[in-house]
């Protein structure tokens, strides 16, 4: 692109100008339903208006047309994981496998304490599995039942689930993000991950304390009866019994194992249904409403729990409202959203926009903590645009290794801040595709569980609070660190 013809930075902000002010609009006017369509026409009118602007700047359409397909080539891998956890859902309901860990978590785990063992227990299987996604969907998901039946906020409980999950995710070795933000920036596995302590220990204990005090001073709406009516409704319509919890554990030992994360959610619904058609008959039965073998009775029901609505009938409200699931085609929505979204984060980098807006931010970062503060809301800015948090973790880490570089900063501040800034704001954007796929797994909007997921809310402050303090940032040739050791010898 010609210099002379480069958009301003006041044109580069017009499509997100007008992505904000439509999405603020369609919040007010359709509230809960906005992943219903609203939000998806936006997205791509704000792609269209990005593409105009850059066909006046003599950007030809097939560069646009072939960014955006590489960039919904990018987010394929996360749209095909979402429909098998929409299938994996629905053959964990029917096996009983989520009315299991429902009936033994209300049976052990105390309404006081249940926030904290929320987020410790989702931390604890995402360190093991490097995956928040299938932690959110499995162990997250039973949660939310448990805390829906004590009465508690479910935007509350979902903020726990999505600390304790997005916490073990960015401190495991296995994690994805975890492996990317080192590779991106220039150091190794471990060192990145012992850095970043400095941020998230301080971060995760200051949400455990404060999930831990509203746990004491929250003011529980149903009672113990209500409590004891979910159980007995879960024991008379399921056969409930430990050996049930066989399936998570397994499919954990199997995404330990290394197995790609296609394979293994496959794997955990195969499960689901065999687990279904050995122990709950009754419900393969009321599923399939036909007179025939239970041989095919089985495979219609496992058919329609993978790809359809699952209802569980019941004489308890609650239990109603728990156990039901609607499958792939309860995805498609927000596999919808996703393809909106990286339609129009691939117009809006093939027009130049997005590294004309982070150009202009570099240029006006000054001190060490000022550098990190830019990188932090550049990773938060590509997540809002871009949509994905690969993305939010590699273009900001392309653009400001040279800085930190010159600045005399080690590589693992630089990989530190990418996930502090990208990783964990990523499932706060609605259109993301973190965002739009944990809101969907948990039935619970972005909106309404974004204020409680303090550990990811919390920890790009800490961050940055951090890098003002100049608190152990590392660099090259420390005169600090010289002096020490001069004085040793």
């Amino acid at each position: 692109m010609d210099i002379s013809k480069r958009p301003s930075l006041l044109v580069s902000f017009l499509p997100v100008i007008f992505l904000i002010v439509f999405l603020t609009a369609n919040v007010l006017i359709f509230k809960e339903k906005t992943l219903d369509g609203s939000n998806q026409i936006i997205l791509l009118l704000a792609a269209s208006l990005a593409s105009l602007i850059a066909i006046r700047f003599r950007i030809n359409w097939i560069r646009i047309s072939d960014s955006i397909l590489q960039n919904i080539g990018k987010a394929m891998p996360a749209m095909l994981i979402l429909l098998l956890i929409g299938s994996l859902a629905g053959t964990w309901l029917i096996s009983g496998v989520v009315p299991a860990m429902i009936y033994y978590g209300l049976k052990i785990i105390h309404p006081k304490v249940f926030l904290v063992t929320a987020i410790v227990v989702c931390g604890l299987v995402s360190l093991a599995t490097g995956s928040s996604w299938t932690t959110i969907a499995t162990i997250g998901v039973a949660l939310l039942g448990i805390g829906k039946t004590l009465g508690i906020h479910e935007g509350m409980v979902a903020g726990a689930i999505i600390s304790g999950a997005y916490f073990g995710d960015k401190m495991s070795p296995l994690s994805d993000t975890t492996n990317l933000a080192p590779a991106v920036a220039g150091t190794d596995l471990f060192t990145h991950i012992r850095y970043m302590v400095i941020t998230t220990g301080p971060s995760i204990v200051l949400a455990i304390l404060i999930f831990l005090t509203t746990g004491f001073v929250y003011d529980y709406n149903n009672d113990v009866a209500n409590i004891e009516g979910v159980l007995m409704a879960i024991d008379r319509d399921f056969y409930i019994s430990p050996v049930l919890l066989l399936v998570p554990v397994l499919l954990i030992v199997v995404i330990i194992k290394k197995t790609p994360p296609l394979p293994s959610l496959l794997i955990g619904t195969l499960l689901g249904g065999i687990f279904a058609v050995i122990f709950q008959p009754q419900q393969i039965r009321e599923i399939a409403q036909m007179h025939a073998p239970y041989m095919i009775q089985s495979y219609k029901a496992f058919m329609q729990a993978m790809f359809g609505d699952i209802n569980i009938a019941s004489d308890n409200v609650i239990v109603n409202e728990l156990f039901s699931t609607s499958g792939m085609k309860g995805m498609l929505n927000t596999v919808w959203l996703i393809l909106s979204a990286m339609v129009f984060g691939g117009s809006m980098e093939a027009a130049g926009f997005l590294s004309r807006i982070t150009e202009t931010i570099i240029r006006k970062v000054k001190s060490t903590g000022s550098l990190i503060m830019s990188t932090i809301f550049t990773s938060i800015f590509f997540n809002i645009t871009a949509s994905d948090q690969y993305i939010s973790i590699v273009v900001p880490g392309r653009m400001y290794s040279d800085i930190y570089r010159k600045r005399g900063l080690k590589p693992e501040v630089l990989s530190r801040t990418l996930e502090d800034g990208g990783t964990l704001t990523s499932v706060l954007v609605p259109w993301n595709t973190c965002g739009a796929t944990q809101s969907r797994v948990l039935g619970v909007s972005t909106f309404t569980y974004l204020p409680y997921c303090f550990f990811n809310l919390i920890n790009p402050v800490v961050a940055i609070a951090i890098g003002y303090l100049n608190y152990k940032i590392r660099k090259y040739n420390d005169p600090k660190k010289s002096l020490k050791r001069n004085k040793r010898k």
